[in-house]
């Protein structure tokens, strides 16, 4: 069998965060087992956040765009790797994920028809995602919004079918004995490329 395609996608601002750490965890994981692994780090790319027309007219995409939908293209397993910020994701993952998953490229709406076509069947996801809560309070008191946006919402409606997500917190006050165990756990997940 060949090896699994990875792409990281890196949804954090910034570079000292232990969203990089944990992206770099998965990643060493994954490289130990064989898969081919690529990264798109948001933070470094080059491109307007915001979908100015929305799809009533056509915005060009920037090079860094054409570059990372032709990684979204190629990898079997999409790994996502971002903070919750006030139950949703950060304003840089919001924007390239409206920038780059496109009619034409990652569905195509049915003409006539309330129904669409899934462009990115075939592929999984798995979402890395940190808080300052407790996953479980996050799912029973505030019903888990961004992971239903990024499940179900965005990944689902494109066709990625098997999504899990790994929700760790709360990171603020944590101590590094937590930080190191989640990433000893990232770095397995990687290694089975789950």
């Amino acid at each position: 069998m060949p090896p699994k395609k990875i792409l990281i996608i890196n949804g954090h601002p910034d570079n000292k965060s232990y969203n990089f750490a944990l992206a770099a965890a998965y990643k060493k994981g994954a490289l130990t087992s064989g898969a081919e692994v690529k990264e798109l780090v948001l933070r470094e790319l080059t491109f307007n956040p915001n979908l100015a027309f929305g799809y009533r007219k056509r915005t060009e995409l920037e090079l860094d765009l054409v570059m990372a939908q032709e990684c979204l293209k190629w990898a079997d397993h999409l790994v996502w790797v971002y903070p919750v910020w006030w139950g949703s994701v950060p304003a840089l993952l919001k924007g390239f994920l409206d920038r780059v998953l496109l009619p034409g490229f990652a569905f195509k709406k049915r003409e006539g028809s309330l129904w669409w076509d899934r462009l990115f069947l075939g592929k999984s996801a798995r979402i890395i995602c940190t808080m300052d809560q407790p996953p479980w309070y996050y799912r029973l008191f505030n019903g888990s919004p961004s992971h239903t946006a990024m499940k179900k919402l965005t990944m689902q409606f494109i066709g990625v079918k098997s999504v899990r997500i790994t929700a760790i917190g709360p990171i603020r006050l944590s101590k590094e004995s937590f930080r190191e165990k989640w990433l000893r756990k990232v770095e397995r997940l990687g290694e089975k490329n789950k």
